[in-house]
């Protein structure tokens, strides 16, 4: 059963774009749908994490939103940050899932039991996922992702229903 979702940021969580204003401020589009989603895993006792190379307040604006406490910006090497998290905390391969879009999330994405990706996630993502979601980054993908962790499982009912109240 999956207990802890590691999520990547640009092109997953986002659509991959990087916008300024004209004071050189960074903004991302984030996915409504995609908080749902993460509302949803959170409810199932998934805990969890975005890892991403960059750094970014809107990265950890978003992330205060949907109250995700292990935020993990400029990580370099994923597989080498996220094998040290999941022995620090005891998370095993088959308890790990991995949401990402491009060749710096492969390495991560081996460590884990269950991979997901958007649609427009790299070819090579794509033939290493064990789930391609039908949304493109920035568009519901982690959503679709927890959709089917939860469905999987047979955890989807009951998070619905207890964080939404709606009865399924």
């Amino acid at each position: 059963m999956i207990r802890l979702l590691v999520l990547d940021v640009d092109g997953t969580m986002t659509d991959g774009g990087v916008y300024y204003d004209a004071t050189g401020n960074e903004m991302k589009k984030f996915a409504i749908k995609d908080g749902a989603g993460l509302v949803l895993a959170r409810t199932a006792g998934i805990r969890v994490m975005i890892c991403t190379g960059r750094q970014s307040e809107a990265v950890r604006r978003r992330a205060a939103d949907l109250k995700i406490t292990d935020v993990y910006q400029n990580v370099g090497q994923k597989a080498v940050f996220l094998q040290a998290f999941m022995a620090e905390n005891g998370y095993t391969r088959a308890q790990t899932a991995y949401c990402g879009d491009d060749l710096n999330d492969l390495a991560a994405m081996a460590l884990c039991g269950f991979v997901a990706c958007p649609a427009d996630a790299a070819e090579e993502v794509k033939a290493r996922a064990d789930y391609i979601c039908p949304q493109r980054g920035g568009e519901g993908a982690v959503r679709g992702a927890v959709e089917k962790i939860l469905r999987s499982d047979g955890r989807w009912k009951a998070a619905v229903e207890k964080a939404f109240g709606a009865a399924l």
